[in-house]
């Protein structure tokens, strides 16, 4: 519910005012009416007013449901100009009526409607004309003007019916209330004016917060972006340094390695050739070793290079290893992941199954850490003689795709085995990676 202000307890105070008022003149004119029926004055009343009186009760009734029914419309809600222009327009045609009832000895019923028009008439430029029109009828709105063109009997003619002295004390008493019906005027436009100043000083204070709190989030966000822009910097570097040590580890490990044996191979077919006419047994069996030293060498580095794949693979067939992927990613990052392979993942060499499981594996990481996807989908199948790998999320997506280190890396393994990627960033992201299959229609036949 909406709280009241200060103006609304003013308005409320002037409607009940307003009431008094025409209750105590409808009350005398009709208790005129009465005395000089009673007392056998009607003749003398009619030759002064000169028209014929509304029955006494007539003259009580009608006032106060003339002003009940103007209170009515001041609260029937309106959301249009055009219905709160009409309600405008129905309030003072009651209150010009109202007052001829009154021998339009009170108009202050008209200052209502202006109060009324100025609360909850909309603020536009249509306010201040409609106020301008109510003034005119206020000022136009007498007995001396309105007698011109209606008859009515003025309020004098019924104070006739009392002594001077009760005359001058009723006369006061209606003064008084007039009075105080354009003060309680003044003091709600006061009130309303105030009202309506604090209103645009709270509104332009919290435009004021609000632009200094855009001010801010503007600023944050400006500082956030920087912030990202340092970290993709800083993981730029931070995997150009790993790839780097990796590179340097496995230069030396390769390097020790077949510098070892190729230096053993060397030395041994230098002792061979001076060994060969001298003594040939000799020459062979020194043969033998080199040919150990060459094995073991073969190994080492086979052993080295080994260590590149991951250990997945290393533990698990292809098949398995993205199985055991998506059941631990599901686990560690709450996702659904729905996984199908329509076709066998057997038959791949080393380097295809790694491009494969890496191709997964980024792509659920991906849709996870950038897109915040809660469901993944994972299709795998086989369509002549092409390996399909389709991963789809129901992520944020991405209108404008600006390759980042996954999606360049997938590229690059692809190109290695004449692959192509395809990404899209509509409903989610998309990516479908396609892979030339080199052992042929054997397998496709057996499944």
């Amino acid at each position: 519910m909406k709280e009241k202000q200060s103006s609304d307890y003013v308005l409320i105070a002037l409607k009940n005012l307003n009431l008094i008022i025409i209750i105590y003149i409808a009350g005398i004119m009709a208790f005129s009416l009465y005395g000089c029926i009673y007392a056998g004055n009607a003749e003398e009343f009619l030759l002064n007013a000169r028209r014929v009186p509304y029955a006494p009760w007539k003259q009580i009734l009608v006032p106060l449901f003339l002003y009940v029914a103007c209170l009515l419309v001041m609260y029937i809600p309106a959301e249009k100009n055009s219905i709160l222009f009409m309600e405008i327009c129905v309030e003072i045609v009651l209150g010009l009526i109202l007052s001829g009832f009154l021998g339009f000895s009170y108009i202050g019923i008209v200052l209502l409607v202006l109060a009324d028009t100025m609360k909850y008439f909309p603020k536009s430029t249509m306010k201040f004309p409609v106020a301008i029109v109510i003034c005119l009828f206020y000022l136009l709105v007498n007995y001396d003007f309105m007698s011109i063109y209606f008859e009515v009997i003025p309020f004098s003619v019924y104070l006739d019916y009392f002594q001077s002295n009760v005359q001058s004390l009723l006369l006061g008493i209606e003064n008084v209330l007039s009075s105080l019906n354009t003060f309680g005027f003044l003091v709600y436009m006061v009130v309303l004016l105030q009202t309506e100043l604090d209103e645009k000083e709270r509104i332009m204070n919290l435009n004021r917060q609000l632009n200094d709190a855009n001010r801010q989030l503007n600023e944050a966000n400006s500082e956030l972006q920087q912030a990202n822009i340092q970290l993709e910097e800083y993981a730029r570097e931070e995997e150009q340094m790993v790839a780097t040590r990796e590179r340097n580890r496995l230069a030396r490990e390769i390097h020790d390695t077949l510098g070892h044996a190729l230096t053993g191979i060397i030395t041994g077919l230098e002792a061979c050739t001076a060994l060969m006419d001298v003594a040939p047994e000799a020459a062979k069996a020194q043969i033998g070793v080199i040919t150990d030293v060459a094995r073991q060498g073969i190994t080492d580095v086979r052993r080295s290079v080994k260590a590149l794949r991951p250990d997945a693979l290393e533990k698990y067939d292809l098949a398995d290893a993205i199985m055991m992927t998506v059941e631990e990613m599901k686990k560690a990052a709450g996702v659904e992941i729905f996984y199908q392979c329509g076709t066998s993942l057997n038959c791949f060499n080393n380097d295809e199954e790694e491009v494969i499981y890496r191709i997964v594996q980024e792509s659920i990481t991906n849709a996870i850490r950038h897109g915040h996807a809660g469901k993944i989908w994972i299709d795998i199948e086989r369509e002549y003689g092409v390996m399909k790998i389709r991963i789809r999320d129901n992520g944020v997506g991405c209108t404008e795709i600006k390759k980042g280190f996954g999606l360049h890396h997938m590229e690059e393994r692809l190109s290695l085995l004449q692959g192509k990627l395809f990404f899209s960033g509509e409903d989610g992201f998309t990516i479908e990676a396609h892979i030339p299959i080199r052992w042929g229609e054997t397998e496709e036949k057996n499944d």
